[in-house]
């Protein structure tokens, strides 16, 4: 069952993100002198943006269910979630500092948005170095899982930073026409759906190597 799902997300995210990337660079530039072509990033910054704050947030559930229920399978859920997430924010901070080179004059303005999407990298950065460092298995997921929900403090700050943010404008700020904004509304979904193929088979493979290691240990 869980392949199926995956690969019917998959086909439909990757099928969406194709269509969605066309769009983007057939569209023509806006009328504006600071932005003009480099509008198009957002297509690809703000679904990855979002996408992560998606993952994370399931990884602090994941997370909490594993503290209050000690199934293993909710702390490999968890670390898989987090992985599509890390990836997803790298992007974002990527992406975000390209828009602000052309935008600002600088690939770095440490804005408000900025520092705290950058907290939120390290954050998890030092999630998984966490987990890295701890050989035994029970407490390295007990032990992660109490820092990955300290950790997520970092999303909520970074998601509302840009209330506060000099530079980095709202997504709502944006202004885009109907067609625009219809076309970054499915960029976003096709990044969703491709975190869920993404998650049901790193955390079913995850799932079936811990399986294997449990066997092998007990040989």
């Amino acid at each position: 069952m869980w392949s199926k799902l995956s690969l019917v997300a998959f086909i439909a995210g990757f099928s969406m993100l194709l269509y969605g990337t066309f769009k983007a660079f057939s569209l023509p530039p806006v009328a504006s002198a600071d932005i003009y072509e480099n509008y198009r990033i957002v297509f690809f910054h703000v679904p990855a943006a979002i996408s992560s704050f998606v993952a994370f947030t399931l990884t602090f559930i994941f997370s909490a269910l594993f503290l209050r229920t000690e199934n293993y399978r909710r702390d490999l859920q968890a670390v898989s979630s987090a992985r599509f997430g890390f990836a997803m924010i790298t992007a974002a901070l990527i992406s975000g500092s390209i828009w602000a080179k052309v935008a600002w004059g600088s690939y770095w303005n440490w804005d408000p948005r900025e520092t705290f999407v950058l907290v939120l990298w390290f954050a998890y950065a030092a999630y998984f170095a966490l987990r890295t460092s701890i050989e035994d298995y029970s407490t390295k997921a007990r032990y992660s899982a109490i820092y990955s929900l300290f950790a997520f403090i970092t999303v909520p700050l970074s998601y509302f930073s840009a209330k506060i943010s000099v530079l980095h404008p709202m997504t709502s700020e944006l202004k885009f026409d109907a067609e625009r904004g219809t076309l970054l509304g499915i960029v976003i979904f096709a990044f969703i759906l491709l975190y869920i193929a993404y998650f049901l088979v790193d955390s079913k493979v995850s799932e079936i190597e811990e399986r294997v290691v449990g066997v092998n240990e007990h040989e």
